[in-house]
């Protein structure tokens, strides 16, 4: 084999079928803006576009495709519904468990805001009990990672939800881990917004992600950036109708249709049956870990309320030695250190040294899983 991939949680490799096809043929054969030409070229453009937000809401099972807005990530989708939301005084409710996507733009509002951090287990579980009680009068919204990108456990934010709505919060979830890999009802989970990115389990390309947002929250959030939209262009003021108050400036179709196309594939093949395919993979390389001397698992050992994403700690070693003799050695792409989640990590006991990451995806094979195993074998008790 010429490498292992597995660094999916960082981005997905390979892309779904069609993916690079669709993009080209953009790029090659349409090539136009939307919104901005009276031409048959561009109609096909925004139709692909207004198609993509419809799948997009079969995906995550909403029904209002303009209420689909479309930004480069989901780090992108997080500022925006983070700064244009809270207030002066406001408090908010987040996990110990994430993502700097999630942090850097709390702590850049500074005293402005406040927040609490719900302190998880060392398996990454929260206790809904304390969400409950660190609710104030001030409290604006409860904004959580649907699963950590370190260790992979999934919250239970259908509970999480529940308790948003019985006490008149918005509900913010951070999907980057999750979409494409769990089944994700809109509704059923309470939510008010769901941030998703294309690159990873939607197995799209790179610059394009978004959010879904009801229109409860719309009409409470800021607009982030202002520009162009192609509507409305008799006044100097941003549209207050969506998707077009989120979507100032050209965007990036080329990505839309990428991800048009994975979408179209994941569809095809259901989340459920790519969600089986991982869980099988996951089983496999949890179990042979658990026969593996001088290694330690972080976080749960088997793969129910997990993703397929691994992170281990090489105690008699150093993580990062270890993480580039598996790449020079052996081919076997990981990612190691602190994974944009030092909150995370230090709720885990792995913070400063960080760990490795080993995430799967449907693509990797069993065959693949054998030959990991025995190289971090080889590597640990060398």
């Amino acid at each position: 084999m010429n490498f292992v991939y597995l660094d999916n949680g960082a981005t997905s490799y390979p892309k779904a079928p069609g993916v690079a096809e669709s993009m080209s043929d953009f790029i090659l054969n349409i090539g136009v803006n939307v919104g901005r030409g009276a031409y048959d070229i561009s109609y096909k453009a925004e139709h692909t576009v207004y198609e993509t937000r419809e799948l997009l809401c079969e995906l995550f099972n909403f029904n209002q495709p303009e209420n689909v807005i479309f930004t480069k990530n989901i780090t992108e989708s997080m500022n925006v519904l983070i700064k244009g939301l809270l207030k002066d005084g406001d408090h908010v409710i987040i996990s110990s468990m994430e993502h700097n996507a999630i942090m850097r733009p709390l702590n850049s509002l500074g005293q402005k805001i406040s927040y609490t951090r719900i302190l998880a287990n060392s398996l990454g579980e929260i206790n809904i009990e304390d969400v409950k009680v660190s609710i104030k009068p001030n409290t604006k919204a409860i904004i959580m990672s649907h699963a950590s990108n370190v260790c992979g456990t999934i919250l239970d934010l259908e509970k999480v939800g529940q308790l948003s709505r019985e006490n008149n919060l918005y509900f913010i979830i951070d999907s980057a881990q999750t979409g494409g890999f769990l089944d994700m009802d809109f509704e059923g989970l309470n939510a008010d917004a769901i941030g998703f990115t294309g690159h990873k389990g939607l197995l799209g390309p790179q610059g394009i992600g978004g959010f879904i947002i009801n229109n409860r929250l719309a009409k409470e959030l800021n607009s982030f950036i202002e520009g162009g939209t192609g509507s409305l262009s008799d006044t100097e003021s941003q549209p207050e109708y969506l998707p077009d108050k989120f979507e100032a400036g050209t965007l990036n179709i080329p990505g839309i249709y990428g991800l048009n196309a994975s979408l179209k594939y994941l569809l095809k093949w259901s989340v459920k049956s790519i969600r089986e395919k991982e869980i099988a993979l996951l089983d496999k390389f949890l179990e042979g870990l658990l026969n593996i001397n001088n290694i330690k698992i972080i976080g749960k050992k088997t793969s129910q309320g997990r993703t397929a994403i691994v992170s281990l700690d090489f105690p008699k070693d150093d993580n990062g030695l270890i993480a580039h003799q598996l790449s020079r050695d052996f081919n076997i792409m990981t990612r190691n250190g602190l994974h944009c989640a030092p909150s995370a990590h230090k709720t885990l006991g792995t913070f400063p040294e960080g760990t490795i990451r080993f995430s799967l995806s449907h693509f990797t094979t069993f065959k693949e899983i054998d030959y990991t195993l025995d190289c971090i074998n080889k590597l640990a008790n060398n």
